[in-house]
């Protein structure tokens, strides 16, 4: 692992613990289940490119799924 994936990891948890945290307290499932998805993906991504694809991905699926 390099330091790369570990900096995009530690970004990308951050991030998906403030959508977990919304959808929580908003109780909207896509955004809670995108923010554990966040949270989790980096222990078994170990490309930074695939990290920063992955991530993006998780972040923007909120955005168009409205349920």
């Amino acid at each position: 692992m390099d330091m790369a994936t570990l900096l995009w990891g530690v970004v990308f948890g951050a991030i998906g613990g403030g959508f977990f945290i919304y959808g929580k307290r908003q109780g909207a499932l896509v955004p809670l289940v995108c923010g554990v998805g966040l949270m989790v993906f980096p222990y078994f991504v170990s490309n930074a490119w695939a990290t920063v694809a992955v991530g993006a991905l998780l972040m923007a699926i909120p955005y168009f799924v409205r349920l």
